[in-house]
């Protein structure tokens, strides 16, 4: 009797390691994706929060600006909204990139 893997036992074989090789060809290109969404969002919170502590900037109705020329795919834009305090307003910083599809808000509280 022969010894060896008959043709069966190899396509088998060569299935189930098709099978595991996409699963982690997969999960590594999620991964992927992951890392590079929140590596977009840090950047946003960080363009946001220097644009909060910027001391020549100040919240307006509708104010609107980039981030440009360091990071010109990335936008802001500026709400002021009244509270239940008439001394006190909501500032909202919005920042925005991939053609405004992504965005994040950062609210500020400023005394009027």
């Amino acid at each position: 009797m022969a010894s060896g893997f008959t043709l069966l036992e190899v396509m088998i074989a060569l299935a189930i390691m098709a099978g595991v090789i996409l699963t982690v060809i997969s999960s590594f290109n999620y991964h992927l994706s992951v890392v590079s969404r929140d590596r977009e969002e840090t950047i946003a919170v960080l363009l946001a929060r220097t644009k909060l502590d910027d001391s020549s900037f100040r919240f307006t109705e509708s104010g609107k600006g980039s981030f440009a020329p360091d990071r010109p795919d990335y936008a802001w834009a500026t709400d002021l909204q009244p509270t239940d305090y008439p001394w006190l307003k909501r500032g909202i910083l919005t920042v925005s990139w991939d053609a405004e599809r992504r965005k994040i808000s950062l609210v500020k509280y400023v005394s009027q």
